[in-house]
């Protein structure tokens, strides 16, 4: 079982996975909220050593089960290749720890479905990284729409067109399975438009810029999303786009909201309501980091019993949508996509 913490006693982590993302933006934000890295875990010892020495970890090793079999270990932060995640994810849960797992969950959504349901035996909680969510012009949205400044809510565009650095390449480009934009960005499209609407994605047509056939994972695709209630969400999701700024945009029966520089990991960006033939612009006093609330949330679940801000169901749903995506890619149709309840 896991260990019942209070609210002054730090969580102790275990990273699976030495990856960029674990320490640019999630060993901060848990160093930020008071917790302690225990230990990393890398396929790689040369790597796992030279990282934890890096970071300041006074542990490693290259065994997934003897970072989470640990008594010093809380929680566990899972940013590994994406194949790794199933395993790594059920192996934390059954040793009774807490999960805060990286997009996508897994590659399908049987074992995606597992993962959730492995956490859930165990008592444990598990919450999806998907940063959008964190984002203060996200939240400003989701606030905005829930008090009803724009109406209902009809259709969304998302520009999620960014410029991929050298340093991130690598996979993202090279693994036609778990590799391209769907996984890696449309998939926090889905996330991001959930969050601010409710609802889960019910079929999508998406294309890409390569040829259907073509063995590179895809890095420009574009997609049409059938939403719930009647909402459809056209998305652009690309790695060559070094120019133009994000942007979320909000058609609604009674006004518009356009959310400039909106997709980052970065608590940047400007929201716009659009009513009446005037422009209003949104006061953002809250400038949190994004990883800094995600995780703040999932330290107040493992405490409290509330939810994280993104749950398994959560990324169970957006994984769905991504499959689905991937799926329409290969058939040129719209595609259904199975609908997760809880």
């Amino acid at each position: 079982m896991s260990r019942q913490l209070t609210e002054s006693q730090p969580t102790r982590w275990a990273l699976l996975g030495a990856s960029d993302i674990a320490a640019s933006r999630v060993m901060p934000a848990i160093r930020a909220n008071g917790g302690q890295i225990t230990i990393v875990q890398s396929g790689d010892p040369v790597w796992a050593a030279a990282y934890a020495a890096s970071h300041g970890l006074d542990n490693h090793t290259t065994v997934v089960a003897e970072a989470v079999e640990r008594a010093d270990v809380d929680a566990v932060y899972v940013s590994s290749q994406n194949h790794k995640h199933h395993d790594q994810v059920i192996t934390a849960a059954k040793a009774g720890k807490h999960v805060l797992a990286e997009k996508p969950l897994a590659l399908s959504l049987a074992e995606a479905k597992a993962m959730v349901g492995a956490c859930d035996e165990a008592g444990v909680v598990i919450a999806t990284n998907h940063h959008l969510p964190a984002s203060p012009v996200h939240l400003a949205m989701k606030a905005l729409v829930a008090a009803g400044e724009i109406g209902t809510v009809r259709a969304v565009h998302v520009n999620h067109a960014v410029g991929l650095p050298d340093r991130l390449r690598g996979w993202r480009v090279n693994d036609p399975v778990g590799g391209g934009v769907i996984l890696d960005v449309f998939i926090h499209d889905m996330a991001a438009v959930a969050a601010i609407l409710g609802g889960q994605a019910q079929a999508v047509l998406a294309l890409r810029r390569q040829a259907a056939d073509s063995p590179a994972a895809p890095d420009s695709v574009m997609s049409v999303v059938e939403w719930s209630d009647e909402v459809i969400v056209q998305t652009h999701d690309a790695y060559d786009n070094y120019d133009l700024p994000t942007s979320v945009e909000l058609l609604g029966e009674t006004g518009a909201i356009r959310a400039h520089n909106a997709m980052t990991g970065d608590p940047v960006g400007e929201v716009t309501v659009y009513r009446d033939g005037e422009t209003q612009t949104i006061d953002i006093a809250d400038r949190s980091d994004l990883y800094l609330t995600a995780v703040a949330h999932f330290e107040r679940a493992i405490r409290t019993g509330t939810e994280p801000l993104v749950t398994g169901i959560d990324g169970l749903r957006s994984l769905a949508a991504a499959l689905a995506a991937t799926e329409s890619l290969s058939t040129g149709t719209l595609t259904p996509v199975e609908q997760i309840p809880g």
